[in-house]
């Protein structure tokens, strides 16, 4: 192929629809998950709910109000993402309040991290990521000529992101909120802040993320029982020691689909948070290469429109979108791994969760409408 032919191909590609480079993998996902939630989840169903199908029928619901969602966003304007910037974390601001706060909030082991209206339940951490990663956008495409100074391109996005933080981790739920703090460091640096801040700021964080994951209890266990599961196998290390014998059960080729065993009410949250171990049981070392291979199609995809996008704001939210993304995968398949400490974090596109889901699929329906994005002269 030539490079005019190869241009010309592009130029399609980004006109067209939609992007089924980025389309493709993400419905093969989504698809997958519906079929490994039922998987994993019908025993749990069944004894808890009558029926082995609880969970699949609200999996798939959600699937296509996602597939909607990103239609939407699809054909939404990007500008409009930009005007509503403030709206959107004046919202998730308060959504997060309201959690602690209100009679919505609703608990699930020990977490208040979900608002709960008659039966409808949403969880606004979801939001909140996705209302940062709108705000930095916005506000590192607006001071790009003042990104250097401490008290304009920095402090002030610090400021947000410590509000949203301290909302969050009162859940409690450290875990989002290292999510939000990798974003925005990766955000500033790629939007152009300053490097000399930024290694100050990593620095500076060191010790107080040491001081919470020592100040609470069960945070402290669970990063020892990381260190040396084996250790503590009826308690903190439970987790992880049954996550790893369902992958080293599953083997090359996996036991197949239905006929995994730690899901049987050994693996905790098998739909939810170890979705991932259930997978390398059922389909193996074969399965797994497959669902990493989707994700760097994904992430590779994300990458390739942010840096082919002429808008700047769009160039730094889709690289926002493709890093939330990135990072929920990378954190959850290094906790069934054994690599990081536990931390309840879903895995996009497969667990088991509308919020979730439905915040996925609008992030790849800006993608998509990123990259088909076209300068826009009326933007400042």
């Amino acid at each position: 192929m030539t490079g005019n032919q190869h241009k010309m191909q592009n130029a399609a590609l980004r006109n067209s629809g939609y992007d089924v480079k980025l389309l493709f993998p993400v419905l093969f996902l989504v698809g997958i998950g519906i079929v490994m939630v039922y998987s994993a989840s019908s025993a749990l169903a069944l004894k808890k709910y009558g029926t082995g199908y609880y969970f699949l029928k609200k999996q798939a619901y959600f699937a296509l109000l996602g597939i909607v969602v990103l239609i939407i966003c699809r054909r939404i304007p990007t500008r409009l993402f930009r005007s509503l910037t403030y709206p959107f974390m004046i919202m998730a601001i308060t959504l997060l309040a309201a959690i602690k706060f209100t009679k919505f909030g609703h608990s699930v082991g020990g977490s208040a991290r979900w608002l709960r209206f008659g039966g409808f339940t949403f969880q606004p951490s979801e939001f909140a990521r996705f209302a940062l990663i709108v705000y930095l956008a916005y506000s590192l495409d607006k001071k790009k000529d003042k990104l250097n100074d401490f008290y304009v391109g920095f402090l002030p996005h610090i400021l947000v992101l410590g509000i949203l933080a301290a909302l969050i981790f009162i859940q409690p739920d450290f875990g989002s909120v290292l999510i939000l703090g990798a974003i925005t460091w990766i955000m500033l640096f790629v939007g152009g802040g300053s490097l000399r801040h930024l290694l100050l700021s990593f620095a500076a964080l060191l010790p107080v993320i040491y001081f919470f994951m020592a100040s609470a209890e069960y945070r402290f266990k669970r990063l020892l029982s990381f260190m040396d599961p084996w250790q503590h196998p009826s308690n903190e290390g439970y987790q992880i020691i049954h996550s790893l014998m369902a992958f080293g059960t599953g083997g090359a080729w996996g036991t197949g689909i239905g006929k995994g065993y730690q899901k049987l009410f050994y693996l905790p949250e098998p739909h939810t948070d170890f979705i991932f171990s259930v997978i390398g049981e059922e389909l193996g070392l074969l399965g797994v290469l497959l669902i990493l291979g989707l994700y760097v199609l994904i992430f590779w995809r994300g990458v390739w429109i942010a840096r082919n996008t002429e808008d700047s704001f769009g160039a730094l939210l889709a690289m926002g979108m493709t890093t939330a993304i990135g990072l929920q995968v990378c954190v959850n398949m290094g906790v069934t791994l054994g690599l990081l400490p536990t931390k309840g974090l879903a895995l996009p596109f497969l667990s088991y969760g509308g919020t979730s889901l439905l915040v996925n699929m609008a992030s790849i329906g800006i993608l998509m409408n990123i990259a088909a994005l076209k300068p826009d002269p009326n933007i400042a």
